[in-house]
């Protein structure tokens, strides 16, 4: 069953790029004691990801910021480096965290993966937003679809703080 609101999120190591490689974070690191905007996408540099989810929340990310979220990240089935070289092309300038999901075990764990492997992405995360609170989620939205970003966009998220 699918992770909902009001569940504590999994415990999980993402690996986060950084100028000397890949570091290890947990879920603690991330979200104890916390409130953050985490959304993922299916894979960096794909169509819906790289033109029009992410760069919503770029845009949006001093007005989610200033309504008390201490963090905004982007998780995603891809490898440390492929999520580095996205955190650089999208000019993001360290406004968002950039988490990488490589085996998908963490949206595995959250019940939230599709089958890709017909378009030659294999297992990847659904695409959702949600607001964490110290681990808790408090408000999840799936899209239904993977290339629609709509009730999982900034704009939508940001009406929901």
């Amino acid at each position: 069953m699918p992770i909902s609101v009001g569940d504590k999120l999994p415990n999980a190591t993402f690996r986060v790029p950084t100028e000397d490689g890949p570091v290890p974070k947990t879920t603690d690191e991330i979200f104890k004691g916390k409130k953050v905007v985490l959304f993922a996408v299916p894979g960096a540099f794909t169509p819906t990801c790289h033109k029009n989810h992410l760069p919503g929340y770029v845009h949006e990310a001093d007005a989610i910021k200033a309504k008390g979220v201490d963090a905004i990240a982007v998780v995603s089935v891809n490898d440390p480096f492929v999520m580095g070289a996205w955190e650089k092309a999208s000019g993001s300038d360290g406004k968002i965290v950039f988490l990488a999901d490589p085996d998908a075990s963490f949206a595995a764990a959250l019940d939230l993966t599709f089958d890709g492997s017909a378009a030659g992405l294999g297992v990847r995360s659904k695409r959702y937003s949600m607001v964490v609170e110290d681990g808790v989620v408090k408000t999840l939205n799936v899209e239904d679809v993977p290339s629609k970003a709509d009730a999982s966009g900034a704009t939508a998220l940001l009406a929901q703080l």
